[in-house]
């Protein structure tokens, strides 16, 4: 799947694009709108992005299992290079504090990404705060030309960008 971005500031027209959309076979799940007026889009009946997605809760909690992650294995590796896991005790201990080291890493990374933007719509956030709108489609190979007809339709729609999967999003313009 790739998710294409565009921008508007009118939501009467997104609601139409989406009617457009769906008529042509994408689906309402692949359909959503990325804003800072999110009473405005409940009330035009579009799908608002996800509180949770616009947060960059996966990505900071992945970076925080990462760092978790080497910090448990240094604590193995020193217990081990220590020679204190062949007294009495052994491994448990060791393996429990890197587990807790491990797991408290992924969390506070995770109560970072709270706190922060999705990465993937950082890059829209001052069209968001001059009160645009951005309409976010996710289609495959054989919806990329329907998609692109009902766009090409509306010239008050601008496309801003593209991303695969979680590989970030790639600009085309300015926003």
């Amino acid at each position: 799947m790739v998710k294409h971005y565009y921008i508007s500031n009118n939501l009467d027209e997104l609601e139409r694009v989406e009617k457009e959309l769906e008529s042509v076979g994408i689906k309402e799940s692949q359909i959503h709108v990325l804003s800072d007026s999110a009473a405005d889009v409940e009330n035009h009946h579009l799908h608002l992005v996800n509180s949770v997605f616009q947060r960059d809760l996966i990505h900071s909690g992945e970076i925080g299992a990462i760092v978790g992650a080497f910090g448990a294995l240094f604590v193995l590796s020193l217990a081990y290079f220590m020679g204190w896991t062949t007294g009495p005790i052994g491994w448990i201990p060791f393996v429990f504090f890197a587990l807790i080291i491990f797991g408290f890493c992924t969390w506070e990374g995770g109560l970072i990404g709270i706190q922060k933007t999705n990465i993937n719509y950082a890059p829209f956030q001052k069209a968001l705060q001059e009160g645009k709108h951005v309409l976010l489609i996710d289609s495959n190979k054989q919806q990329h030309s329907a998609v692109k007809e009902v766009i090409d339709a509306h010239p008050h729609i601008h496309a801003v960008g593209v991303s695969n999967s979680n590989w970030g999003v790639k600009l085309k313009s300015s926003t």
